[in-house]
């Protein structure tokens, strides 16, 4: 009798387990410096029920603070934001906690960032622009253990690599050297982007001038309007 009801308990226990499995909750960061954004996020995924929204970020250091202590399961992740930014907050997080999976949330159409995000860790990456049956086919699709493209990036992936075109001339550079570009063309100063990189403003200012070799330009002003032709930047509406 004491057998078989222990018998009975170990299938119950099978059986809510299964369920549990069934119906477990997926958990999300966004990370995004734009209030609206995160606002219009948060509101669309209350209403799926096997996603719940467990916290926010605003800067690149924060996004990799927020999953050391809420783990989440998915990281929505901006590419541009303000401090390290979204390429080494993923970059930290795949390092730091690879059972989180990044999603790339971008309005850039440059097929520079995807390739770079994809590198640094990102399982996804979806348009700010897209639907939002997207947004919730991407966080399935990945926590099924697959990588998701959106279909217009992966179509110009593709075509880039049949009809052999130099894509943007940011590819040359190394992934520091991205990431210090991102700053200044974002007015970041020498000695904010040293204190974030631990880095010393004499090594910063290596790095720019570097850049400037390597794009043949002279100046910051010359680099921004390079990163602005290539859509690397946000151009304020007049």
């Amino acid at each position: 009798m004491v057998q078989a009801n222990a018998n009975a308990g170990q299938a119950a226990a099978r059986a809510t387990k299964g369920v549990a499995d069934k119906f477990m909750v997926v958990t999300i960061l966004l990370a995004d410096d734009h209030d609206l954004v995160r606002t219009g996020l948060r509101r669309m995924l209350v209403d799926v029920p096997d996603i719940q929204v467990v916290g926010e970020a605003t800067t690149g250091e924060e996004a990799v603070q927020r999953c050391g202590e809420l783990r989440p399961n998915v990281v929505l992740m901006d590419v541009r934001m303000p401090g390290i930014g979204g390429l080494e907050a993923t970059r930290t997080i795949a390092r730091k906690y690879p059972e989180t999976k990044v999603i790339a949330v971008s309005g850039y159409d440059d097929e520079l960032y995807p390739s770079r995000l994809l590198q640094a860790g990102a399982v996804g990456y979806v348009a700010k622009g897209a639907p939002f049956d997207e947004v919730v086919r991407a966080i399935r699709k990945v926590m099924a253990g697959q990588r998701y493209l959106s279909a217009a990036m992966a179509e110009q992936l593709a075509l880039r690599q049949l009809d052999g075109s130099e894509g943007s001339p940011f590819d040359i550079l190394s992934e520091r050297e991205l990431q210090i570009m991102l700053m200044v063309v974002n007015c970041v100063r020498v000695q904010d982007i040293s204190d974030k990189l631990s880095l010393s403003p004499k090594t910063v200012n290596s790095y720019r001038y570097r850049i400037f070799e390597k794009l043949g330009i002279s100046s910051d002003v010359e680099l921004t309007h390079l990163a602005i032709k290539h859509g690397m930047v946000d151009v304020p509406a007049s």
